[in-house]
């Protein structure tokens, strides 16, 4: 209690103290949590269409689960599939994995349990694991794409130029740029003091969404956090892009309609992906204030949480010979 404030004498002291334990335990009540957890509320209700929505999330993370464990053992094992562009594709299947894994287990917990909070531990491991993830992808996806660039542009040179030292650089590279963006964010986030409500509109800790709620002034670090988003971003983007616009002059010069084709066929799927996670991801991250919606965020970031780890080895998995080939031989070894 405020001794300044009360101490004309013992008896409006006492009565001064318990009137802020009153108001003090309304706002608890009002905040809905007695604890430092904060609050996710999530991304559907009990009505029986978000039941089915809820079980149709729960079968594609299991999908997403099995397929991408597959990819990387399928990958692992069959040594047609030990080239740098199957190891990168690993490594893709890996931060997918590890992505989803951490994301739908615990809002899945929350709804079947009907619980919503989560401890600041675990808010700041979900915003350090989707930053690490995420940003290391990023990379990953440029490394990829410069890999398509010597196979299509250099072919003589391929097994030169994309070495295994290189590939395990690249690789490093990407998980060590990502690690270093989500304990930076992470850290940041978790220091801002959360005085007022502690409910966030989300169904998993997402930076953005949590600094909504500090009360502080967050303006520098929510520049911080745009110039984090545009080097983690752009940056592969923009790797990415310089890459496919010398692969397609490569391609257009070809005489061959054949080559044109099968160069087209090897770029397609990795194109694919490109464009799904990077339109996702900026469309959250890189819109201004004024035109974001809460619940149109939440619909997009359940597509890249949740159905793009799914996509990523289905899309890989139709469109490489070399991996439907490994796949058949694992499941007549498995089966027979």
């Amino acid at each position: 209690c405020q001794q300044s404030d009360c101490s004309v004498s013992p008896f409006l002291s006492s009565i001064c103290c318990l009137g802020q334990r009153g108001l003090l335990a309304s706002e608890i009540m009002d905040n809905g949590n007695t604890t430092s957890d904060f609050i996710l509320l999530g991304l559907l209700n009990h009505t029986s269409s978000h039941q089915v929505l809820f079980g149709i999330i729960l079968v594609i993370f299991l999908t997403s689960v099995a397929g991408n464990a597959l990819m990387i053992v399928l990958i692992h094992q069959d040594p047609r599939l030990h080239t740098p562009m199957h190891f990168l594709l690993s490594q893709l299947s890996l931060m997918d994995l590890i992505l989803v894994s951490t994301i739908v287990p615990k809002m899945a917990a929350n709804y079947l349990m009907n619980t919503k909070s989560i401890s600041p531990a675990g808010c700041g491991s979900q915003i350090f694991l989707f930053l690490t993830l995420g940003g290391g992808e990023c990379f990953l996806l440029a490394a990829m794409s410069y890999d398509r660039y010597v196979a299509i542009c250099h072919p003589l040179r391929y097994q030169v130029l994309m070495n295994r030292r290189l590939c395990c650089h690249m690789t490093v590279g990407s998980w060590l740029l990502g690690g270093i963006d989500g304990l930076m964010q992470a850290g940041a986030t978790l220091s801002f003091p959360y005085c007022h409500s502690r409910k966030i509109n989300h169904f998993f800790c997402e930076a953005p969404s949590l600094v909504r709620l500090a009360c502080a002034d967050t303006i520098v670090f929510e520049i911080f956090m745009y110039v984090c988003c545009i080097l983690m971003l752009l940056i592969p983007l923009s790797l990415i892009l310089a890459s496919y616009s010398l692969i397609l002059a490569a391609v257009l010069s070809m005489q061959s309609t054949t080559a044109r084709k099968k160069a087209f066929a090897t770029c397609s799927s990795h194109l694919a992906v490109v464009g799904l996670f990077f339109s996702t991801i900026m469309f959250i991250y890189m819109r201004p204030k004024s035109y974001r919606v809460v619940d149109h965020d939440k619909v997009v970031s359940a597509f890249y949480t949740i159905f793009t780890p799914l996509l990523n080895p289905l899309i890989y998995s139709v469109r490489s010979k070399e991996v439907k080939g490994a796949l058949g031989k694992w499941l007549e070894k498995h089966t027979v």
